[in-house]
């Protein structure tokens, strides 16, 4: 199989982990690249549900081989719990889960000062997760925090490198936030501890991925959030704290270009964000309400209800160019099947002139408004349709015309939450 990156087109939750469960029975490796905690990618196996936040999608796939990328932060608490609950439900997990020496560690500082940033912020907070996520990457960036390579130190020393990172956080909490400090040397043991059972993970990813570096070995890239949560590319300053566009999967595997193949953005049929910022297309009130009931839209990391909206091209179109896209695969089509008419945002409305071109400036974005074209729904059914000529004439008419407007080709569409609920469509949609 040709090596392929999976990333969100959207603001998160596209539906990125059933699709690089469906993709990747065929691949050597799995990689994660950005992100942490926060993500959460939840696949349905007949009646059972995971939901996987740090470990890659292809671990329920016997014989994949998974990797977290340098680019990622991991909680490596959390992490533990993660392998324990695959290995209670019978996946073998140790022998293929691998992770790189360089990624940084999430402590648990991380997360009290992302919970009392948060707190302090009030109305302007972000909407972060609460999971660490930006003040451990900002460790990073100022080259302060540990990384999972120190858990292959002695313990003695891993032990008095952890306790003097978290007395210097406490006197943050203390300082800036008149918060309680964190007990050093419980979490510093509790660290040691961890490391003995992660230590024989902790690989350089550079000489572990040579085989996919060199094409003898497969692999598919798996993103977390979406496009427009990007730190450089999304709704600045309401993104995350990673890149999660295709740079990313560069930077956060070490791979080089030519490694990438096939790049996939992951779209809902219609848009959903979590937490706070701009979002044009949003439905509010009985409307909204009702989508987010139908889609089941509530966040697998937080349980927050999502916003829900139609979909926009604007944004979009915006993240087919700036990812480069070969293709893009719809999911949740399904969700839609009993409405009479939905809409799409096929351009804004900024200070009375029309535009068609995503403005990246914040402050240009919450005096964007919808521009709206109408379809008539299919209300029929599609959760059974397995090709696409299975599909109700207005749904394919739909797909046709978001194949047309985004520019590159649908190439699979998703009905359903199973494995098994998908059409793939390598020509694309339009007849």
């Amino acid at each position: 199989m040709e090596n392929r990156v999976i990333i969100g087109g959207q603001w998160g939750d596209e539906g990125k982990g059933k699709i690089v469960d469906a993709l990747s029975r065929d691949v050597d490796w799995v990689l994660r690249y950005q992100g942490g905690a926060n993500a959460g990618h939840t696949i349905h196996i007949g009646k059972d549900k995971h939901v996987l936040h740090l470990v890659p999608s292809g671990i329920l796939h016997e014989g994949v081989r998974c990797l977290l990328g340098g680019g990622m932060v991991i909680d490596p608490w959390s992490l533990r719990d993660e392998i324990m609950e695959l290995e209670e439900r019978g996946y073998a997990v140790r022998d293929r889960l691998f992770v790189s020496a360089t990624a940084a560690l999430l402590m648990p500082y991380h997360k009290r000062i992302d919970e009392l940033r948060e707190a302090r912020l009030k109305r302007k907070s972000i909407g972060t997760t609460g999971r660490g996520i930006g003040p451990a990457y900002l460790d990073k960036i100022q080259r302060t925090g540990l990384r999972m390579g120190d858990l292959l130190l002695p313990a003695e020393n891993l032990e008095r490198k952890a306790i003097e990172k978290i007395l210097s956080a406490n006197e943050l909490l203390s300082q800036t936030y008149d918060a309680e400090p964190l007990p050093a040397r419980v979490l510093a043991e509790e660290l040691v501890v961890l490391a003995r059972s992660m230590a024989p993970m902790v690989v350089n990813a550079y000489e572990k991925l040579a085989g996919v570096r060199e094409g003898t070995e497969s692999a598919l890239f798996e993103g977390a959030q979406g496009t427009m949560l990007d730190v450089d590319h999304g709704t600045f300053p309401y993104v995350t704290s990673s890149n999660s566009t295709i740079g990313g999967a560069l930077t956060g595997t070490g791979l080089p270009p030519r490694a990438l193949g096939e790049i996939n953005g992951i779209f809902k049929a219609y848009c959903t964000r979590v937490g706070n910022g701009p979002f044009p297309s949003e439905l509010l009130g009985a409307e909204g309400d009702a989508l987010r009931e139908a889609g089941g839209e509530y966040g697998a990391t937080t349980g927050r209800a999502r916003r829900c909206g139609w979909f926009d091209l604007v944004a979009g179109r915006y993240a087919v160019d700036i990812n480069g896209m070969t293709g893009v695969i719809i999911t949740k089509l399904d969700v839609l099947d009993d409405l009479p008419a939905l809409q799409v945002a096929v351009k804004y409305e900024l200070d009375g002139r029309e535009i068609d071109i995503y403005p990246v400036l914040s402050e240009a974005m919450p005096r964007c408004h919808p521009v709206y074209r109408e379809f008539p729904g299919w209300e029929k059914p599609t959760a059974g349709a397995r090709k696409l000529q299975d599909l109700p004439a207005n749904a394919r008419k739909y797909l046709e015309f978001l194949e047309g407007e985004l520019g590159t080709l649908i190439v699979g569409v998703s009905v359903g939450r199973d494995r098994e609920q998908m059409i793939w469509t390598p020509t694309g949609v339009t007849t």
